[in-house]
């Protein structure tokens, strides 16, 4: 990008009531981390790249996350823990607050785009205190051509005041100093507080999940997705640390994206975004050769540490965080599809690292198996990741996003049948964790295995083999696949004990069950048939 500063023909900040204000619209990636570096908010890494620590918070903070409750959110929102209503008024005297506090500063304006599909592009003006959350911003959101730039109207606004913070939250109807919230009738999201730059990004992506389903009969997507040069587009879906971002980096597939994904009805995949945000805990170039490549300047490292006395980062160094990030533009990666969209969904994985090490590392579902598990989300969190945590814990995340579902999961749950029927979709649940025994026991399946069996999905070689059912998931297993020892498909024949094996197999189960009795009374009969068969009140000597 060159470095062109272009404000917009109608470059009006008094419309937001910003008072007194210096405004820094749409400057470049190098002239932003030229400020971070002048005021003392980031130092560089050996080859230049920028490294930012956010304070405080070092995630996201989802008990602090709101939606306007009014006439467009009351019957729509699945409220709960996860959807909290504010009031209107509430929300109009915080976003007062905040554009109080920003009047009489420098601030920083960017102007870009969300869904690069272009029937369904959304343009985002987002405002930040920092300039280092500006940047954040140019490697997220879709860049836009001079052309666009400067007949730029915004469709959403973001207001990111990290220096902000509420001084009576009572009062306010909110829980403590900062917050999230999402406006859907003004089309605002303010974030106060926090200087996290992923909740600009989640925010941005919850408005998304609403509108999109809602007023477009899209389908929104946490997952990653790439294509083949045969045009079949594959799509991963998975929690944090299931390997959604390893597996779609494929050398012989272009990366579509690798977090959030539109599904459209004329059936194409598209990327909302335009760069990546990956976790750089214990990073290596030899696991993680593409996001290793693409920490270079224009990227952002969050809250990593140097190794003493030198300006090398040390990866494996989680004393600010385990959730130490970078975000980069997608074009640091070299193999991507350009523009990030593509068509023929052909096969959808969902990944999980089960450390029960109970599921088939490989097994195909029907489709009332894949709105169930899809609902589910179901992922094991190992010891250590938390504290607290010494066994494995089992952790469910509806859609494989419910920090960011405003709507109920099986609405998405069905789009998502419905979609997989008309493009006939072949459904896979890749188990990325434990085989032989649960974790501490057993040993993680190789990545070279999972690869393995994705590869072989994706040339049709899983059409034509023989498959076995689970008798206590009723997952269907391949007996046999390319390139992956056939002793490790069906996971009882890993574990020394089948008597153990089976006992930790009913555990998961009822798990799931006791998990999806919330959605029970909104999901479809065939949804339901599609949990594990076995119950609290099946024994197994039923099967």
């Amino acid at each position: 990008m060159k470095n062109v500063t272009i404000i917009p023909k109608n470059a009006d900040l008094e419309k937001y009531k910003l008072k007194n204000v210096t405004p820094h619209w749409n400057l470049s990636p190098e002239e932003l981390q030229r400020i971070t570096l002048e005021k003392g908010m980031g130092v560089e890494t050996e080859n230049g790249t920028l490294a930012v620590n956010t304070g405080k918070f070092t995630g996201r903070s989802p008990q602090d996350r709101f939606i306007v409750k009014d006439n467009y959110t009351k019957n729509r929102v699945w409220w709960g823990k996860i959807n909290k209503p504010i009031e209107p008024l509430q929300f109009d005297i915080l976003q007062n607050e905040i554009v109080k506090y920003l009047s009489g500063k420098e601030i920083f304006v960017r102007d870009a785009a969300v869904c690069a599909d272009p029937k369904y592009r959304t343009d985002v003006r987002t405002i930040t205190e920092y300039p280092w959350s500006n940047m954040f911003v140019a490697n997220m959101f879709l860049r836009l051509e001079e052309k666009d730039l400067e007949n730029f109207e915004e469709e959403w606004l973001v207001l990111c005041a990290p220096g902000y913070v509420c001084p009576s939250p009572e009062t306010h109807g909110i829980r403590q100093g900062n917050f999230s919230i999402l406006n859907f009738t003004k089309k605002i999201a303010l974030v106060g507080g926090s200087a996290y730059t992923g909740e600009i990004k989640k925010g941005v992506f919850s408005a998304l999940n609403m509108i999109l389903p809602t007023d477009k009969n899209v389908l929104p997507m946490h997952c990653s997705a790439n294509v083949g040069d045969d045009g079949n587009t594959a799509i991963f879906f998975g929690l944090s640390g299931t390997g959604k971002t390893t597996l779609s980096a494929d050398p012989d597939r272009k990366l579509i994206g690798d977090d959030e994904h539109g599904w459209t009805s004329e059936n194409r995949i598209f990327n909302f975004e335009g760069g990546c945000y990956a976790k750089v805990i214990d990073l290596t170039e030899e696991k993680e050769p593409d996001i290793f490549r693409a920490i270079k300047p224009g990227a952002i490292l969050e809250n990593v540490v140097f190794k003493k006395g030198t300006k090398e980062v040390d990866y494996m160094d989680s004393s600010i965080t385990q959730n130490t990030r970078v975000s980069y533009p997608i074009n640091h990666i070299d193999n991507i599809q350009v523009p990030s969209f593509a068509d023929n969904p052909k096969n959808i994985f969902f990944l999980t690292a089960d450390a029960f090490g109970v599921l088939p590392p490989v097994s195909k579902l029907t489709p009332g198996q894949a709105a169930y598990h899809f609902i589910s989300g179901y992922t094991a969190k190992v010891a250590g990741t938390e504290a607290g945590i010494t066994e494995p814990v089992p952790s469910f995340s509806a859609c494989f996003g419910a920090p960011f579902m405003p709507l109920h999961p099986t609405v998405y749950a069905e789009m998502l049948s419905e979609k997989m029927q008309e493009a006939n979709v072949n459904v896979w649940l890749i188990n990325t964790g434990w085989s032989g025994g649960p974790y501490g026991v057993g040993s993680r399946i190789k990545l070279k295995y999972t690869r393995a069996m994705i590869t072989a999905i994706l040339k049709g070689d899983l059409d034509n083999v023989d498959y076995d059912m689970h008798p206590i998931f009723g997952l269907f297993m391949p007996k046999y696949c390319p390139n992956v020892p056939t002793e490790i498909l069906d996971p009882m024949n890993t574990w020394l004990q089948k008597g153990a094996y089976i006992s930790k197999a009913i555990n998961l189960a009822h798990s799931f069950h006791l998990n999806f009795e919330k959605f029970a009374n909104e999901a479809s009969q065939q949804i339901m048939e599609g949990g594990p068969l076995i119950d609290e009140h099946h024994h197994l000597d039923h099967m």
